[in-house]
């Protein structure tokens, strides 16, 4: 029986007080969850400065040791330079540049002196671009003091946090709403299984958060998981019955929702072309979600349960 998708006249009001939820978690919790990222990420910083004696020695030898540091290094130049920008600047491999980003090690194929010539570029680079105003030792004698290293740590751990600080929100959100999931289930006897049970051995009565559910694409050859935010089996259900699927979404805007709309529909068809049509996909929303989103999930026969009316939950048979 459908919770909210089939009641378009409610949606409205819904949306005003979601937003006014959302505003009111952003101002109270974001701002701490940024800072202690924020404080992590500076130690972060502190650790490729001590690596380069201060900015001043980003030897191949040095970026071999620790491919990990160039997101830093990138966010340390004047004017910061993005990933595509250092390798058009540098002329190195995009494929070592981005290697070193996103797996934070060094490409295993290429060849030690290919690597070398590159990283001797990339360091050239970053030599010549570090900012003077965040680095003031630079071009003088007298070495960094420990204030100093510290302060340009703190600014350049700004700048990594800045850069990605729609992530940061989004994870502090996800993990808030789950906390609100649990909280909800264990009141009602709800128990969590241990890592690693499967989906379909769950027992009635229990849930389990951020659940790989391997599904065959298109053609039966491969096989993916696709990651489920919460997964609950209802007490009373049948052994044989499949668990509820439950995916908790945040928005502090409403033009990424209706950009990410179709995840969800593709998620669900998904599920359903690989365990039947008895799937039961629905969302835990909070935040930004107009009715051209609602009205799109709607017709893709998503349901949804509204985080200020958390007790929704229970007219899904939980």
């Amino acid at each position: 029986m459908p919770v909210n998708l089939d009641k378009p006249l409610n949606w409205k009001a819904d949306i005003a007080q979601s937003v006014d939820m959302y505003n009111d978690w952003f101002m109270k919790f974001a701002p701490k969850a940024f800072r202690e990222t924020r404080i992590e990420t500076t130690k972060t910083v502190e650790a490729t400065l001590h690596a380069t004696e201060n900015m001043t020695n980003i030897k191949p030898v040095i970026l071999r040791k620790h491919p990990e540091v160039l997101s830093t290094l990138r966010m340390s130049t004047c004017p910061p330079i993005a990933v595509d920008r250092l390798i058009g600047l540098s002329g190195v491999s995009p494929s070592l540049v981005k290697t070193m980003e996103l797996t934070r090690k060094l490409p295993p194929r290429m060849s030690a002196a290919a690597m070398d010539a590159d990283l001797e570029k990339i360091g050239t680079i970053v030599e010549k671009l570090a900012d003077p105003d965040i680095f003031v030792w630079l071009g003088r004698e007298a070495p960094a003091t420990e204030t100093e290293i510290h302060r340009a740590a703190t600014i350049v751990a700004d700048r990594l946090c800045g850069a990605v600080a729609n992530p940061i929100i989004r994870n502090a959100q996800e993990k808030r709403q789950l906390a609100a999931i649990k909280a909800w289930l264990e009141a009602k006897q709800y128990r969590q299984v241990p890592v690693g049970t499967r989906f379909d051995a769950m027992p009635a009565g229990t849930f389990s958060f951020r659940m790989n559910v391997p599904v065959k694409l298109e053609g039966g050859v491969q096989t993916i998981n696709i990651p489920v935010d919460a997964v609950i089996k209802p007490l009373g259900s049948d052994p044989q019955e499949l668990p509820i699927f439950i995916e908790a979404k945040s928005a502090g805007d409403f033009t990424n929702t209706n950009k990410r709309r179709k995840e969800e529909a593709v998620k669900m068809a998904q599920l359903r072309s690989n365990y039947g049509g008895q799937v039961r996909f629905n969302l835990f929303l909070c935040g930004y979600f107009d009715s051209g989103y609602l009205g799109y999930e709607a017709a893709e026969g998503i349901d949804w349960v509204w985080e200020h009316r958390i007790d929704d939950l229970a007219e899904f048979g939980i």
